[in-house]
């Protein structure tokens, strides 16, 4: 990345985006991709790396300031852990929120029910008891 950021053929000095997705049935089921920007080419880049529950992704928060937002919502959303992020935490769950829900093994309806309780006059959590069938995820993937 430093060498995208800073050699004078390539100067993606700006990044644009990072999103995620995951494949549950690869080896390392996370795909990190990165959007960058290089203003003096007029030149975009996609950068792909991946990773799985075990095996973080080395952040790049020092390299490019504006990927701290967008590491946390990777790490919100999917679970993805960037080694060296200065403030990893959830940007847009709960802090109390349980799993990542963008994973694909994520259940639909979610671990728990959040509402708010008109006798009790407060929002109250509640664990579901819903049973879900059986996902696969052996289809085709790109």
């Amino acid at each position: 990345m430093y060498f995208l950021r800073d050699h004078t053929n390539t100067q993606f000095k700006q990044v644009m985006d990072i999103c995620g997705a995951d494949y549950p049935t690869r080896g390392k089921r996370f795909e990190v991709v990165y959007h960058l920007l290089s203003v003096r080419h007029q030149s975009r880049i996609r950068v792909k790396t991946y990773a799985d529950e075990t095996s973080p992704v080395p952040s790049i928060v020092k390299i490019f300031r504006g990927a701290d937002w967008y590491e946390r919502e990777a790490w919100d959303m999917y679970g993805i852990y960037f080694t060296g992020h200065p403030d990893l935490r959830r940007i847009l769950t709960d802090y109390g929120f349980e799993g990542h829900p963008l994973r694909k093994d994520f259940p639909l309806t979610g671990y728990t029910e959040v509402r708010y309780d008109e006798e009790k006059k407060r929002v109250v959590s509640e664990p579901l008891q819903l049973s879900q069938a059986f996902r696969n995820f052996e289809g085709a993937t790109s």
